[in-house]
């Protein structure tokens, strides 16, 4: 009996569990229906969702370019005031240095007409001083002829004098030697003279002596002063002679020197122009991608010849530099500098918002050439473009959140990339 009716207790159990079972496939297909239309609107809901996120990124685009275009916008208008404020400043410092250069110029022409005076008036002294000099040697050779042609004159004279002076010398000690053998000898004096007659007197002779004595004077007075005069008058030639020779000297000095400044300035300037020729070939072809260029003289005179720059960029004809465009002009120039700079680096190089017309694969370009050269030369350039940012090392911002108060931020690009790293 106990076991009848536990039997029908596990049947009733059995049968409350199959109806409880019943109600819960009910109820689960009920709640899958509930799961499926949840299912169904959380779908719809993602989908809403995605889009309003797409809407709500595109928003954020079009407000990020909006914001780009307005910072853009200002900082075009802030470097067109720079550049119109450097222009005036650029003006100013082109009219001074035309003005100094002018004043310069002035200076330098008055220099050139004072020693084209200076060298006309030494020209003129050195031609006077010839003159006088060959007026003093000709002057001097007829003092030497008159002094010479009286010299000769005189020395007969001279001698006439002599002898007639031994001569009455001699006939006085004569006379007195014989008036003492006529004494000694009680001779006849009357006699004597008749016979001295024929012989003659010294009156006679003192005659003689007069007329040759006013001859002499009739020559005239000797100068004595001749010799000092022809020794003062030979060292005037010498002198002369000497500053003839130190101006002659002189003008050969400055004409070799100027001949060899000339030879050396124009070796140099032509081994510096084949330097810069050459490195501007290897230099275009790297940042135009291809191509060639080439610094040509304008003039057979290396000294005052003008260069003529050559580009062909890839795909074009050889042209002037005129009649490329901006960005191959930049371009061009910028591998004509950085020849220059490989020729002779410089420490430090300044460069201002030369990539503005720029493509992105000229700026790359570019930037790799930068970069290559900073081995030697440190560059500081000004910039907007992003491509030459994300080339640069160390980065400085000027901002302005108040107005008329800039402020500067600087970013070390390698120390801000290690903590994006870490991060």
């Amino acid at each position: 009996l106990r076991l009848q009716q536990a039997v029908e207790r596990v049947q009733s159990r059995a049968t409350q569990i199959a109806q409880e079972l019943e109600e819960v496939s009910h109820q689960l297909e009920s709640e899958r229906a509930t799961l499926d239309s949840l299912e169904a609107r959380l779908k719809d809901y993602r989908a809403q969702g995605e889009a309003a996120r797409e809407a709500l990124y595109a928003a954020r685009q079009l407000r990020d370019q909006a914001d780009r275009a307005v910072f853009e916008a200002r900082e075009l208008q802030r470097a067109a005031e720079r550049r119109h404020q450097e222009a005036g400043f650029a003006l100013t410092t082109c009219s001074n240095k035309i003005k100094e250069l002018s004043e310069t110029l002035a200076r330098i022409d008055q220099e050139i007409v004072d020693d084209e005076t200076r060298l006309t008036e030494a020209e003129t002294a050195l031609a006077a001083a010839r003159d006088v000099l060959e007026g003093l040697t000709a002057l001097l050779r007829s003092h030497d002829e008159a002094r010479m042609a009286c010299e000769q004159g005189l020395d007969p004279l001279r001698r006439s004098i002599e002898q007639l002076k031994l001569k009455d010398q001699e006939a006085m000690l004569m006379q007195s030697q014989f008036e003492l053998q006529l004494r000694e000898a009680a001779a006849d004096e009357a006699s004597l003279e008749s016979g001295l007659a024929d012989s003659p007197r010294p009156s006679q002779l003192q005659a003689e002596i007069n007329r040759l004595q006013n001859e002499i004077a009739a020559l005239g007075a000797v100068n004595l002063a001749a010799l000092e005069e022809l020794t003062q008058a030979q060292e005037r030639a010498e002198y002369l002679a000497a500053q003839c020779a130190d101006l002659l000297e002189a003008v050969t000095t400055l004409e070799d020197a100027i001949r060899r400044i000339d030879q050396e300035s124009r070796a140099r300037l032509k081994d510096t122009f084949d330097t810069v020729n050459q490195h501007m070939g290897e230099l275009f072809p790297q940042l135009f991608g291809g191509g060639q260029a080439r610094l040509i003289l304008t003039g057979d005179e290396l000294l005052d010849a003008g260069v003529q720059v050559f580009a062909q960029p890839p795909g074009k004809k050889n042209a002037s530099i005129h009649l490329l465009s901006g960005g191959e002009k930049t371009l061009t120039a910028l591998s004509l500098v950085f020849a220059m700079f490989k020729l002779n680096p410089a420490p430090f190089c300044l460069l201002d918002e030369v990539d503005a017309p720029l493509d992105d694969a000229n700026t790359e370009r570019y930037c790799n050439l930068v970069k290559a050269m900073s081995d030697h030369t440190q560059f500081l350039f000004i910039t907007h473009n992003r491509v030459t940012m994300e080339m640069a090392q160390h980065l400085a911002g000027v901002t302005m959140q108040e107005p008329g108060v800039s402020r500067i931020v600087a970013v070390d690009v390698e120390e801000a990339l290690g903590m994006v790293e870490a991060a």
